[in-house]
């Protein structure tokens, strides 16, 4: 069953995406296309009822900065989020990430937790918590993919996972006396009044497939980056932007815009932790195994590094791999006499240990490089690191709390 329903999710993507042809990739097109009108009218309904106040939002009396894109995944939102997280720590402050934990499972039982008076804390008021900053409680099974890569990556932050973020937010301020809440993919979660909203744009593809869900990978329309108070142009690889950002200003006149890179910087076994440059890839014969929204992306960076991608497995967004499926594809690997497989840092924190190693395994590490804007960059920091009355203010005035 479970095979079947991830067969139906990466047949939804590839007609979304464009990649399924045929009769019925095109009608399946035509409804979810009628579908999408509707689901604008939602979307806006949905807003206007926190702009006007009908649906009051939760203020937790610390800063809020949300990550967020309006379109579904490929953003490159978890290594800004990293990124980001750093920045703060490192000046000091005390960071909890909320997320929503997307396709995590139930815990089998809560985690228990003496509270600082000595009391248990309820079961009911208990949200996942993936990692205190200083010891990790979950894997990746029960905090999901990006929060247990976050936990994994950052020394000294907290990571909270509840799909009601100001209950997560308020245990983070209570338990872990956190200073500031970062909410991951937090753009569309309205609940929680966002101090400041971080907007991603993949500069290959800004606006996705140009069309809203379910027809396309938007989630909201264009002219809601108007919301935004910092903009982040992902993925550039030095080529100009300026026709992307004359877009961006009808949307939004005022936000500061950064432009950065998602860059691999080496590679590193899964099993034996081994690092290698990346000039270890050049000539490579390559098997590619992934599970993101966007899969091309993965596969080109790997031949622009000079790998022979010769064989390749796609599964949908999120598949948590078995045993069989590793196997499986070891098994072709090794009759194609690959030399290595490669995945990605997101899909390794879910990738099984196979029954036997035959070809090495590799994942990529990515990291953000800024490559204009570092100065509003560092002044975002700045503003979110400032705990005086006099900065909130300001963000209050900009309308960083609005909707």
């Amino acid at each position: 069953m479970k095979e079947r329903i991830d067969e139906l999710e990466q047949w939804g993507a590839d007609v979304i995406f464009g990649r399924a042809k045929g009769f019925r990739a095109t009608l399946t097109r035509m409804f979810m296309f009628g579908l999408s009108g509707l689901f604008r009218i939602l979307v806006q309904c949905r807003i206007g009822r926190y702009r006007s106040g009908w649906k009051p939002q939760e203020f937790l009396g610390v800063q809020v900065v949300s990550i967020g894109n309006i379109t579904l995944g490929g953003t490159g939102k978890t290594p800004v989020v990293e990124l980001l997280a750093r920045s703060l720590r490192d000046r000091g402050r005390k960071v909890a990430i909320l997320s929503r934990g997307y396709k995590s499972r139930k815990l089998e039982r809560t985690q228990k937790w003496m509270g600082a008076d000595g009391k248990q804390v309820a079961s009911k008021r208990m949200p996942k918590v993936v990692s205190t900053g200083s010891s990790i409680m979950l894997d990746s099974k029960f905090a999901g993919d990006e929060p247990f890569m976050l936990a994994k990556n950052l020394d000294g932050v907290a990571v909270i996972v509840d799909k009601n973020r100001v209950k997560g937010g308020r245990f983070a301020i209570a338990e872990l006396e956190s200073e500031i809440l970062m909410l991951d993919d937090g753009m569309q979660y309205l609940d929680l009044a966002h101090s400041i909203d971080v907007v991603l744009i993949d500069s290959k593809s800004p606006f996705g497939t140009g069309s809203l869900l379910p027809r396309g990978t938007l989630r909201e329309p264009p002219r809601n980056l108007r919301r935004a108070s910092y903009i982040l142009i992902t993925k550039c690889d030095g080529s100009s932007n300026a026709d992307l950002i004359a877009r961006i200003r009808k949307y939004n006149a005022t936000a500061d815009i950064i432009e950065c890179a998602h860059g691999p910087i080496h590679l590193e076994n899964l099993h034996t932790r081994e690092r290698e440059p990346l000039l270890f890839l050049n000539g490579k014969w390559v098997g590619a195994i992934s599970a993101i929204a966007v899969p091309e992306n993965f596969e080109k960076s790997l031949e622009a590094l000079g790998a022979k991608v010769e064989i390749r497995r796609r599964f949908s967004d999120h598949h948590r791999f078995n045993r069989r499926d590793v196997d499986h594809f070891m098994q072709r690997c090794v009759e194609r006499d690959m030399e290595i497989i490669v995945t990605t840092e997101k899909d390794a924190v879910r990738f099984p240990r196979p029954t036997e190693i035959n070809v090495p395994i590799y994942f990529l590490r990515i990291e953000v490089e800024i490559l204009s804007g570092q100065e509003a960059w560092d002044g975002m920091v700045d503003l979110i690191c400032d705990p005086s009355p006099v900065t909130d203010s300001v963000l209050r005035n900009a309308g960083a709390y609005r909707v």
